[in-house]
């Protein structure tokens, strides 16, 4: 009876593969995600709960820089624990009969009887149970992932990869791969002229999109965030890695937010910290506060943006080169001439601004920039506050950084592509 027992139970699964290390425990990677969430690096966190370094940063690459779970979840108990499986593995080695071991432990006899035959580990010719062994055999076989919906809809993965990916067609129908990028190591940003087809689409813009080009077919439908995790979290199998770098940021993982921490800088002062930001510019029901960051392109050309909060109207800053401007050719501690120094920033940015209407003119948001350093000299000519976010913290300017990637995409000038013909025949920044 035994052994027909044994082997029905292992009929009801497939063969699971060898356990190797012994699986860390969940509350071990609750607390290195506790420590994600704080702001430590993956490195940091697992050094601080005890598990090697090559671990933690195994656990944070292959989760895409995200939980893979809800740390505030706990257990049901409706399953054994790790805990109820270290008691039994005692009780079992000494000499202890099913019925005991569940009375002690508080489970049927049932219970017990099938975690002693189906976990138990077989390795050395016999059952020898060991609550290691037993929990790697639950973990295992108590997954259920469900295929993501890019991996069974082949003709939704080819739309999404398409445009993605940035694919350019001459006018013959010829596909253009475009220039070859260094090779992807999964954790670095590339440089921007090693960045692929800068024509490749948002997810945001391709989940929309998809909506007009598929109307009446339900099947043809995902959201952006679907195809961001299809990117970031590469065992779901749907989209290669190496797209991110299709992205405007081209971040290979996710940054928890608590990385940036609260410090101020030479030019930036208590009092034009985004917390001391008056409280109706977070709600966006008042128009009037804006956001503004600096674009750099190709041979230090640059514009400066502002975006309102509210309504989303855009303007762009017009930032000329100053007068004996060399490429490349800067003189050492000489004034910045590129156009964008502090004061010549601040005077572009006051005459763009200085026309608005005072009750549109509450506040201004910027990044850590140096750009701005003379925004106090700004608020006496124009009376705008200005405000600086958290360093490392371009949520707090989202309407802007959403806004930056549009010239981003459109503006710079680009690699010619095979044939000699160019990438992008549009102009640099301020040209």
């Amino acid at each position: 009876m035994g052994r027909r027992q044994q082997a029905a139970d292992r009929a009801i699964r497939s063969t699971l593969r060898s356990p190797g290390h012994p699986k860390y425990q969940r509350h071990v990677e609750v607390a290195f995600w506790g420590q994600i969430a704080e702001g430590l690096l993956a490195e940091e966190a697992a050094g601080v709960i005890g598990v090697a370094q090559a671990v933690g940063a195994r656990w944070f690459r292959n989760a895409g820089g995200m939980p893979p779970f809800d740390l505030e979840q706990q257990p049901s108990g409706r399953y054994l624990s790790f805990a109820e499986r270290e008691e039994i593995a005692l009780l079992k080695a000494q000499d202890k009969g099913v019925r005991e071991i569940g009375r002690t432990v508080g489970r049927d006899p049932g219970t017990i009887s099938r975690e002693l035959r189906r976990n138990a580990a077989t390795r050395g010719g016999t059952l020898d149970y060991r609550a290691s062994v037993a929990q790697w055999k639950a973990d295992m076989s108590a997954r259920r992932p469900k295929a993501a919906k890019l991996v069974t809809n082949s003709q939704l993965r080819d739309y999404v990869h398409e445009r993605l990916s940035g694919q350019i067609s001459l006018p013959a129908g010829t596909s253009v791969t475009g220039p070859t990028p260094p090779r992807f190591t999964g954790r670095n940003k590339p440089h921007r002229k090693d960045r692929p087809w800068s024509w490749a689409w948002s997810p945001e813009q391709i989940s929309n999109r998809i909506k007009l080009d598929f109307p009446k077919d339900e099947s043809m439908r995902i959201s952006h965030e679907a195809i961001y995790q299809s990117l970031y979290i590469q065992r779901r199998g749907a989209l290669k890695r190496e797209l991110v770098w299709c992205l405007r940021t081209g971040r290979a993982l996710r940054a928890p937010r608590e990385r940036s921490r609260r410090k101020t800088w030479a030019h930036v002062t208590p009092e034009t910290l985004i917390s001391e930001r008056p409280a109706d510019a977070d709600d966006r029901a008042v128009p009037g506060h804006w956001e503004g960051d600096l674009l750099i392109g190709v041979e230090r050309s640059a514009i400066g943006t502002v975006v309102e909060r509210t309504t989303r109207f855009t303007m762009l800053t017009h930032l000329p080169r100053e007068e004996g401007w060399r490429h490349k050719g800067a003189v050492k501690n000489g004034p910045a001439l590129a156009g964008y120094g502090a004061i010549t920033m601040k005077n572009a940015l006051a005459n763009t601004m200085s026309t608005l209407p005072t009750q549109l003119a509450r506040s201004l948001t910027w990044d850590r920039g140096k750009e701005l350093s003379a925004h106090a000299q700004f608020r006496v000519e124009t009376g705008i506050p200005v405000f600086f976010a958290d360093p490392n913290s371009p949520w707090q300017r989202g309407s802007n950084e959403n806004i930056n990637g549009l010239p981003r995409n459109t503006s710079p000038r680009a690699p010619t592509c095979p044939g000699g013909r160019p990438r992008n025949s549009r102009p640099s920044l301020t040209h």
